[in-house]
């Protein structure tokens, strides 16, 4: 533990702005007298005491509310003292200089500091010292961050869900069935007399086989959890006039980006966070693709690009009414050709597993001659909604959406990664196993790397620069 977390911390617990009741929390040892110096009298733990919070002088700042929680029984595992005042702004600034203040106190009888300076907490910094105290391990901690950040209500009891330790709990089935082998192997290397015939005994291979089938139940719910948490970036894209804008705005539910019938209305992007089945997905409208006509425009679709090729799925939006030939028009035939070329750029900008979706608009004006010769994707009609939940669905599998039927939790890329690369070291580990001439030494290392990348994600196994990029994320107070 670092020299910092051995000080007293203190923060303004709740979000700022004006509010009914807002909290001042203070985390630290022996602090006593604090409670002394704001509250005047000692408190009983976990009992909410209502009374005057004093500055130096004895005057009263404000009345409140105050709760203490010992050492260990405490959100941080230190004790606590939790002052609920009224939630104005100066309120609650002259709360956490007092607090400060009274930190710095000294004792009449000898001179010296009552307790170790406070200083403000940093962001995330009590639930560092709820980890670093074991109160909670690092996959639960950054389940807190998530509930607090969640944008559906499905990402918010996914992330309940590993908060309250399911996820962790998952992790540490995976690590005792790994553990339990590698004591296998590792008996079979530290005993030279007993040879392969004692892991086929202790059926070693039926065990990294369960092992395997256990991580690819977790991979697929972990890996749908981060879809929750991430949510997924969608762009729509297509020639200019075939309905982007309308699109947006049909399926974000209300009038979010102009609409004209006239060529380049959208300059630049628009974004509507929407949700699909709980699934957060960021809708981005771009400006029409094609040889722009003014500066202006030509940033608009150089933005559109940039857009796309950072997409975790595009929707290709076509014409309809502007497809059909049967006059055989300039314009027809000048859209097809513009629809060709950009398919083109498409497959050229984009990464090889970017899904793209053919969305064709206007369905409620087209032909039966039109609509008869759609081979592939959606239809649509943007204006009448025809189509909208068909696309919705779509998008949902197209991005690999698939809810496990036991709940999903939440989890972060990083865990994905973990998840994968223990993945690929039992794979090798099978293959070690499966050998004529299995090399014993290597498939123990093969386990014990697979270990540490399971480790990682609970945070038995850390490297100090993951926590500090982890807990700086958090608000402050939390």
């Amino acid at each position: 533990m670092l020299s910092r977390h051995h000080h007293p911390i203190v923060a303004i617990a709740t979000a700022p702005g004006r509010g009914a009741v807002g909290i001042v929390r203070i985390s630290g040892q022996q602090l006593a007298p604090v409670i002394d110096a704001i509250c005047g009298r000692p408190l009983s733990p976990r009992q909410a005491t209502y009374l005057p919070f004093q500055d130096a002088q004895g005057q009263v700042i404000d009345q409140g509310l105050a709760i203490f929680f010992p050492a260990p029984h405490s959100y941080t595992g230190e004790d606590v003292l939790e002052l609920q005042a009224h939630g104005g702004p100066v309120v609650l600034q002259l709360l956490l200089a007092r607090c400060l203040e009274a930190g710095s106190e000294k004792d009449p009888a000898n001179g010296q500091p009552r307790l170790p300076q406070i200083r403000v907490a940093q962001p995330g910094e009590f639930t560092e010292r709820a980890f670093l105290n074991d109160k909670i391990d690092l996959a639960q901690a950054e389940a807190i961050a998530d509930l607090i950040d969640a944008s559906t209500e499905t990402a918010a009891r996914s992330a309940a869900r590993s908060m309250s330790g399911e996820f962790s709990q998952a992790i540490n089935t995976l690590l005792a069935q790994l553990i339990h082998l590698r004591m296998l192997v590792e008996a079979t290397l530290d005993f030279p007399e007993e040879d392969i015939d004692f892991l086929q005994q202790a059926d070693a291979q039926g065990q990294l086989q369960r092992l395997q089938a256990t991580l690819a139940s977790v991979m697929q719910r972990a890996t749908q959890g981060s879809i929750l948490r991430e949510g997924i970036k969608v762009v729509i894209a297509g020639q200019p006039n075939v309905g982007k804008s309308s699109l947006l705005n049909a399926l974000a539910g209300a009038e979010l980006a102009i609409v004209t019938p006239i060529a380049g209305t959208t300059r630049d992007k628009v974004s509507q966070l929407i949700q699909i089945e709980g699934v957060p997905l960021h809708v981005v409208d771009t400006a029409g693709l094609r040889d722009a006509l003014d500066e202006v425009e030509k940033i608009g679709v150089a933005r559109a690009w940039t857009e796309i090729e950072s997409a975790d799925a595009v929707l290709f939006l076509h014409d309809l009414v502007r497809q059909d030939q049967t006059e055989a028009t300039q314009d027809a035939i000048d859209y097809i050709a513009g629809d060709a070329r950009l398919e083109s750029a498409l497959a050229l900008k984009l990464l090889k597993n970017t899904p793209i979706i053919n969305v064709w608009n206007k369905s409620d004006m087209a032909t039966p001659e039109v609509l008869s010769q759609v081979n592939g994707g959606v239809l649509i009609s943007a204006k009448t909604g025809a189509g909208l939940q068909l696309l919705r669905e779509q998008l949902l599998q197209v991005v690999g959406w698939q809810a496990a039927p036991e709940g999903v939790f939440m989890a972060r890329e990083r865990h994905v990664r973990a998840l994968h690369s223990v993945q690929d070291q039992l794979v090798t580990a099978q293959n070690q196993l499966n050998a004529a001439q299995p090399a014993l030494d290597l498939l123990a290392e093969d386990l014990r790397q697979a270990q540490l990348h399971l480790s990682a994600i609970t945070g038995a196994f850390s490297a100090d620069d993951l926590l500090g990029e982890i807990f700086s994320r958090f608000c402050i107070g939390k």
